[in-house]
């Protein structure tokens, strides 16, 4: 049967599971898979972009957010801040009394971002993240992966419920179908991302 709805999904791990008492679960199953996806998936297709105002030391980072790519702020050309580790900004912090500034650096402190030097003003902030996998259910039915990858996420969630199977020698087949699924996910992207690096423009001699 073909695979591009929530609902679709769960009848496909029913039938492929053979079993009467996991419907319950079966949505666990898939939740468990989402999240072993964003470990081990970086597509370009999860990359997002948001911007916002920012005058303040820390910045909260978006609810979808993942992973950090870039960070950076303007107004004008957006300038890059270096990424640096918590003990590195509080000793620059230090050194230099905290004093306000456009700022250079930035540093991960939860699920928030802190800026040194502490603002002057406010300023544009662009952060380009990876997001989180969109969660399937039964308001959000699909979304770019179930229609991409339709295997990886049938293939991941049955080895999330290797649990309830106990002994069964179909997990570690499974295991291999999901984990190459995966692997060709992150090839397809990377071919994707980087094909363009390979076109030279033509130069024509006289």
């Amino acid at each position: 049967m073909a695979i591009t709805t929530y609902s679709e999904l769960k009848s496909s791990l029913a039938n492929w599971l053979d079993r009467d008492d996991l419907a319950a679960v079966i949505p666990d199953f898939i939740t468990l898979a989402e999240r072993n996806m964003e470990r081990s998936l970086r597509h370009y297709k999860m990359v997002e972009r948001s911007s916002g105002q920012l005058d303040t030391q820390y910045s909260a980072v978006p609810a979808d957010w993942l992973e950090t790519i870039r960070f950076g702020i303007s107004p004008g050309t957006i300038y890059r801040l270096e990424m640096t580790t918590l003990d590195d900004l509080l000793s620059r912090r230090e050194k230099s009394s905290d004093v306000a500034g456009r700022p250079k650096y930035f540093a991960h402190v939860g699920e928030s971002l802190e800026l040194f030097p502490t603002p002057d003003t406010t300023y544009t902030t662009e952060l380009v993240y990876y997001q989180k996998i969109p969660p399937l259910s039964e308001s959000n039915s699909t979304n770019w992966l179930l229609g991409d990858a339709p295997d990886a996420y049938l293939y991941g969630s049955l080895v999330q419920a290797a649990p309830y199977l106990g002994e069964d020698e179909r997990v570690t087949v499974w295991g291999t179908l999901y984990s190459a699924a995966v692997t060709s996910l992150n090839a397809a992207s990377d071919k994707a991302k980087n094909s363009a690096s390979t076109l030279r423009m033509r130069t024509m001699s006289y």
